[in-house]
């Protein structure tokens, strides 16, 4: 099973949402679900997963044994593999279930993240991951169904995290 998650904060709290599917080239999701995560913590410039790890792991704990999560951000954020979002959360799952970082803005310093073109657009995703090989990681995320640029269970979790 493979896990989209996402977070959307207000000023005090924030939405989680996490779609399952049971395969990368899904249309729809198998469940979805939201929690609200308060208080939360602040936003610190270069430590994001300080605030976001938390909202992640409180959504995931209702999750089925899960192969694959994908987040919004980064796993490294650079060439000399310093951990991002993804990377902490590898680890707080206990480095049993590979992660997959897509973000839709290069960081700074990510020269390292696969550009990914995806169909119908000209503007890539950045993709960084762990607990899979770089191949196996852009050819999972080359399965994610949708004819834009972004796939359509990370635009559903993107809409669930907003209360769309």
């Amino acid at each position: 099973m493979i896990a989209f998650t996402d977070v959307h904060y207000r000023e005090t709290d924030a939405t989680a949402a996490c779609v399952v599917a049971d395969r990368f080239d899904a249309e729809h999701p198998t469940s979805e679900w939201t929690a609200v995560i308060s208080p939360i913590a602040p936003y610190e410039p270069g430590a994001f997963f300080k605030r976001e790890l938390p909202c992640l792991l409180e959504v995931l704990r209702r999750a089925p044994p899960l192969t694959h999560v994908v987040i919004d951000g980064y796993v490294f954020l650079d060439a000399n593999r310093t951990p991002g979002l993804g990377a902490r959360l590898y680890d707080a799952l206990g480095g049993k279930i590979a992660v997959l970082g897509l973000a839709k803005t290069a960081y700074q310093g990510s020269l390292m993240a696969t550009a990914i073109a995806r169909p119908g657009s000209t503007k890539p995703l950045y993709l960084t991951s762990i607990g899979i090989d770089d191949a196996g990681a852009i050819a999972l995320v080359n399965q994610l169904h949708g004819a834009h640029r972004l796939p359509t269970l990370v635009k559903r979790v993107d809409s669930l995290a907003r209360g769309r």
